[in-house]
């Protein structure tokens, strides 16, 4: 009998998919879920072939490096990869997969959720109910930003931008996107593309970010291109918070420049910029754009995918690089 491929698996994954671990794999667990060190990671690999791992694990340069010779590949649940130095893996000759297209529809849910509840002041007024505060309805309490019909940019127009451009048109507004080139993408066919980012900064009255994180990318909002969004506009990000500078951000809302922010990624996290928790125009979630028991098992199956089709030989379904 063939031994079964050696799995070092970094997180308590959802039950379907560790079942399916154990069927295939002699996997090493990490039982209570604690966050692994390098030192811990270090230890742990030289019992694996292989690494399933998410984005909560940094595998840098230093920690590639230093990975025994037996890991040959390396597959995150996630469909970002800026935790993983791919240009380290590919010198060391580790193979590396993400988890593209299956949290799409999950991801845009929640960025428009972000977009309403920021809009529509859903957590300060929710939280003003529940501490028993509200004593009757005025005119002029919990004002928000109207949003039908406004102008909408989306910042990364990628599946999961796509996917929120598709849920906007529902509310009649106007998608403009700002992204290395034009998409042509069926039902978006009248969404104004932008290759210059000042031109479509002007343009957003609510912006989106659904990009990756990158050098690039990295604090693209900063005090400078904040200054360049109309005066009242809504900001939402579902994609990685470093795209975002806190201190530029907190600022501008606390100025009114911003009316409103909704975001479920944060630089740090968990340990997030405690002043957002401190504006009542802020709508946060604790990073839950692909929290669906369908999504996550998804997410799961498709690592399994590539881990499989890795140790059989065959050319992986998602690989990255």
């Amino acid at each position: 009998m063939t031994a079964k491929p050696r799995l070092l698996v970094t997180r308590q994954f959802p039950d379907a998919v560790m079942d399916r671990i154990s069927v295939s794999y002699d996997a090493i667990v990490n039982q209570d879920d604690h966050p692994l060190s390098a030192d811990e990671i270090l230890s742990l690999a030289g019992k694996a072939d292989a690494i399933m791992c998410a984005s909560t694990e940094r595998f840098d340069k230093a920690l590639i490096e230093a990975l025994p010779d037996t890991i040959k590949m390396i597959a995150t649940y996630s469909v970002g990869y800026d935790h993983l130095d791919v240009a380290a893996a590919k010198s060391k000759g580790i193979t590396l997969s993400n988890t593209p297209d299956v949290l799409t529809d999950a991801t845009a849910d929640i960025a428009f959720l972000c977009l309403l509840g920021a809009a529509r002041q859903a957590q300060s007024s929710a939280a003003t109910l529940r501490s028993g505060q509200w004593d009757r309805w005025t005119p002029t309490q919990f004002l928000g930003v109207h949003v039908t019909g406004k102008k909408l940019g989306i910042l990364g127009m990628g599946r999961i931008g796509q996917a929120v451009a598709r849920r906007a048109k529902g509310f009649d507004m106007e998608i403009h996107y700002h992204n290395r080139r034009p998409v042509a993408a069926p039902g978006l066919e009248d969404a104004i593309y932008h290759s210059d980012k000042t031109e479509f900064l002007k343009q957003c009255e609510f912006l989106s970010i659904n990009c990756p994180l990158s050098p690039e990318t990295k604090y693209f909002l900063n005090e400078e291109t904040l200054r360049l969004l109309p005066e009242g506009a809504v900001v939402v990000n579902t994609a990685r918070g470093p795209v975002i500078k806190d201190t530029a951000l907190i600022a501008a809302l606390k100025q009114g420049h911003i009316a409103a922010a909704g975001l479920d990624v944060f630089e740090n996290e968990p340990h997030l910029n405690p002043d957002y928790l401190a504006l009542d125009n802020v709508f946060v979630l604790p990073h839950i754009g692909s929290a669906t028991t369908e999504t996550r098992n998804l997410m799961g199956f498709v690592c399994l995918d590539n881990l499989d089709a890795f140790f059989a030989g065959k050319p992986l379904p998602s690989p990255i690089g």
